[in-house]
């Protein structure tokens, strides 16, 4: 049997990172998808392609290009970005670069990788219960929100476009995690968000595909 395959985007730190570590520990071949290297990252055994703005269409084309036709096992859009975005302070830049990043990106990796991913795939989004409109009772942070919405929308649909070609597509919220994001701010590490999430990746199936969970395995709400 071959070495399966898992590309991550925003690797460098973070939870990123951790599924970086334990996917290298647990003997997948890891190719770790980041803007900025990180010394930590170095360090893994896994192959990195650095200077990956997932903004960028060209960045995505070579990031195409380098993985040419190695097959992807799962693919895990991890890159997110947080601002604050509090009314009657609202910056429309900021709000941009979050749709940018939390939700566009995301896709457009997916679509730049779809030649490399085949029946048995599977696609992670590393979302946000930010993103679910039923579950809001605070207010505010709304480009992350937004973007965390539109993103789950994404999945959704990704679900049912890659139903017919057997590739299933998990939304994941990681949980409060202690991360650079949030200045480490969280009720949990990176490290335990990651193996809550990669159990929940390892049960995904054609059955649960476009559903939204949480990294502990509850379900959660639109």
């Amino acid at each position: 049997m071959s070495q399966p395959h898992v590309v991550i985007t925003g690797a460098n730190r973070g939870i990123g990172f951790e599924f970086a570590k334990q996917y290298a520990k647990k003997g997948y071949k890891v190719t770790a998808v980041c803007r900025n290297n990180s010394k930590q990252l170095t360090e893994l055994d896994v192959d990195i392609i650095e200077g990956v703005d997932v903004t960028k269409a060209s960045d995505l084309l070579r990031l195409k290009e380098t993985l040419a036709d190695k097959k992807v096992d799962i693919l895990i859009n991890n890159a997110g970005l947080l601002h604050k975005d509090v009314l009657g302070e609202l910056d429309a830049g900021t709000i941009r670069a979050q749709f940018e990043v939390n939700a566009l990106a995301p896709l457009r990796v997916t679509e730049a990788l779809l030649d490399n991913l085949s029946k048995g795939s599977k696609i992670a989004l590393i979302t946000s219960r930010m993103g679910s409109i039923a579950d809001n009772g605070s207010g505010s942070r709304y480009g992350y929100r937004m973007s965390k919405a539109a993103l789950n929308a994404a999945g959704k649909s990704l679900s049912i476009d890659l139903k017919d070609k057997g590739i299933a597509v998990a939304i994941l919220h990681p949980g409060f995690v202690q991360t650079d994001m949030v200045n480490h701010a969280g009720d949990i590490p990176a490290e335990t968000a990651a193996e809550r999430l990669m159990q929940r990746i390892d049960e995904l199936s054609m059955e649960s595909t476009g559903e939204f969970y949480h990294s502990n395995g509850d379900p959660l709400p639109w």
